[in-house]
């Protein structure tokens, strides 16, 4: 069996979101064994921080929270496409010939995963791109970039998969990872009322699941 992480370490000098202090993580020591006999920490993070999913409450007024998604959208077949060739933004002509299938959780490989620090020119999935996934049937769109959409008027992207009760799972590390199938396992925290949780992504071979 094969696991691949495919997560963001959370640490406080990580990459966020437009270098915005705000999203930046910290993490506090409580108490440690010179004031006791236990070792605890404290972890405060804006939810869009790393790794992480987005609820229709993100972007649409009234939207649904994090728990509109059962767990068991949580482990899905997965493909994985190679993009790496982009340079901008990711059009339906980018995905036409790619062999998308209902059903599956697609993830956007990209030269995202090279910049190890914040790209404000990070490649995205153009609204074009994010409605032929919904035309395909898809259940979720990961990529690796710390937002799915850069510049794009009225979130067109965001809405059009959000809208369509298609998760998105941004913040991915895929700069290890071969274009193909595989089953992605990427559980939010069980949070009621919020907008977005962090998760622990990992990818595993297909053939392990009988799904």
């Amino acid at each position: 069996m094969t696991i691949i992480d495919i997560s963001m370490p959370i640490t406080i000098d990580m990459p966020v979101y437009k270098n915005r202090d705000e999203k930046r993580p910290s993490i506090e020591l409580v108490r440690d064994f010179t004031s006791g006999s236990v070792y605890e920490s404290r972890l405060s993070i804006e939810l869009h921080t790393g790794t992480h999913i987005d609820a229709p409450l993100h972007m649409i007024e009234g939207g649904e929270d994090i728990t509109v998604y059962p767990i068991a959208r949580s482990v899905s077949p997965c493909r994985v496409l190679d993009l790496t060739n982009i340079e901008d933004g990711i059009t339906k002509e980018d995905l036409v010939n790619k062999e998308i299938v209902a059903g599956e959780f697609v993830l956007l490989k990209t030269r995202n995963s090279w910049h190890d620090e914040f790209n404000p020119d990070f490649i995205y999935l153009e609204e074009s791109g994010a409605k032929y996934l919904v035309e395909k049937g898809i259940i979720g769109a990961g990529i690796d970039s710390l937002g799915i959409e850069r510049s794009q008027a009225d979130h067109g992207t965001h809405k059009s998969l959000l809208g369509n009760g298609i998760m998105i799972l941004e913040g991915l590390r895929l700069k290890h990872v071969q274009e193909g199938i595989y089953m992605l396992i990427a559980a939010p925290l069980n949070i009621p009322g919020v907008e977005a949780s962090p998760v622990r992504a990992f990818l595993m071979d297909r053939g392990t699941f009988n799904l």
